[in-house]
C-alpha cells in the first residue's frame, strides 16, 4: 500500500529534525501545498552564524528569560522564512512539524495564511506547560491544528 502524502511529509519532518544542531531538542518542519513541498526547516541558529552542538556541546546555547534557546529559530520559522525569501505563496498551505507550534510560531503560521498544521509531539508537554497555547490559538482562529495520531 502506498503511503499518503501526509505520512510522507511527516516522515520527512522527522528526518529533517535529525539535521538540527540543537543540544536540547531536534525539531523538523515541512510546508506543502497540493502534494508539493514548498519549503523545509529545522530548528537552529540562523545560517552562517554557529552550530550549538559544536560551540556549546555540553549544555546548549544560552537560555532566555523563559528558559528557551536565545540564539535559534524554530523549525516552523525557518521553513516559513525560507519560503517567503524565495517568493512562495503560503496561502492555504499545510505545515507538518514534529513538535506542536509555540504561541509565537502559531501567530506567524496564522499570519502566513497556512490553513492546516499536523504535529507529532506536544510543545506543552516538552516545556512542562499546562496547555498547547499555539495549538489552541490556531484552532480558535480557523487553522486546523491536530496531533498526527488523531489524523494522519
Amino acid at each position: 500500500m502506498k503511503p499518503t502524502f501526509d505520512n510522507i511529509f511527516m516522515n520527512l519532518a522527522t528526518d529533517l529534525a535529525k539535521r538540527s544542531h540543537c543540544v536540547k531538542a531536534q525539531v523538523g518542519a515541512v510546508l506543502a501545498k497540493d502534494t508539493r513541498i514548498i519549503s523545509i526547516g529545522y530548528n537552529g541558529p540562523p545560517g552562517g552564524t554557529h552550530n550549538c552542538d559544536e560551540e556549546f556541546p555540553e549544555h546548549g546555547c544560552p537560555r532566555d528569560s523563559k528558559g528557551s534557546c536565545s540564539l535559534a529559530l524554530h523549525a516552523e520559522e525557518n521553513a516559513i522564512l525560507y519560503a517567503v525569501k524565495n517568493g512562495a505563496n503560503l496561502e492555504g498551505a499545510t505545515l507538518y512539524t514534529t513538535l506542536s507550534p509555540c504561541l509565537p510560531c502559531a501567530r506567524l503560521i496564522f499570519s502566513a495564511g497556512i490553513k492546516q498544521v499536523y504535529f507529532d509531539k506536544s510543545y506543552a508537554q516538552y516545556k512542562g506547560l499546562p496547555s498547547d497555547e499555539g495549538v489552541d490559538f490556531l484552532n480558535k482562529f480557523g487553522v486546523n491544528a491536530v496531533k498526527v495520531s488523531e489524523s494522519v
